[in-house]
């Protein structure tokens, strides 16, 4: 089921919490897994949050599963969405100032998967499948256009809701979470 209520809007704020300074933002929402599932499908022991940023991931209680928040540069939970995704479906977020991908996969295979700068250009299993979605949001676009102004990571937030029906709110990305540190998982060993 396609949640279609989701908009860009619907994500600035998490947008903007990871943009501040430059744009670094990892995230993935896992369809109805719950936080310490979803940490140990990717490799990382769950703890309670403390605050100190190293580099890991951090699972939040979401309605309709979880969202994952990555803190580092090594993207585990992008380059892990199709093992995240294993009978059910993920979709993931990955923007830095060098790129900017999604990737929705669901039941451990890619769907589909592109660069937030050419969305007409998808790979995977079925990539047309949130084309639909992709429009609807304004992604569906030439970037390379005068009048576009950066990458549409709020819209890409909100798509990866309307794929997977999980919706973090900044309620819940401010109730107590999980955290696991990432450094033991390559690239960072």
């Amino acid at each position: 089921m396609i949640v279609r209520s989701a908009t860009a809007a619907t994500y600035e704020w998490l947008y903007q919490e990871y943009t501040a300074d430059e744009t670094w933002l990892c995230a993935a929402f896992v369809k109805n897994v719950r936080p310490e599932e979803a940490l140990r499908r990717i490799g990382v022991t769950p703890s309670p949050f403390t605050g100190d940023y190293g580099f890991g991931v951090t699972a939040f209680a979401a309605t309709g599963g979880t969202a994952l928040v990555e803190v580092g540069w090594g993207e585990i939970v992008y380059h892990r969405a199709d093992v995240l995704s294993a009978g059910s479906a993920a979709a993931a977020v990955a923007v830095s100032s060098d790129s900017a991908d999604f990737t929705y996969c669901g039941d451990g295979r890619p769907i589909t998967t592109f660069s937030l700068y050419e969305c007409r250009s998808r790979q995977g299993a079925e990539p047309d499948r949130l084309a639909a979605d992709l429009q609807d949001l304004g992604m569906d676009t030439d970037f390379t256009d005068p009048g576009w102004r950066g990458a549409p990571v709020a819209a890409a937030l909100a798509l990866a809701e309307r794929a997977t029906g999980v919706h973090l709110s900044p309620a819940h990305y401010a109730a107590p979470a999980l955290y696991g540190s990432t450094e033991h998982l390559d690239p960072y060993v």
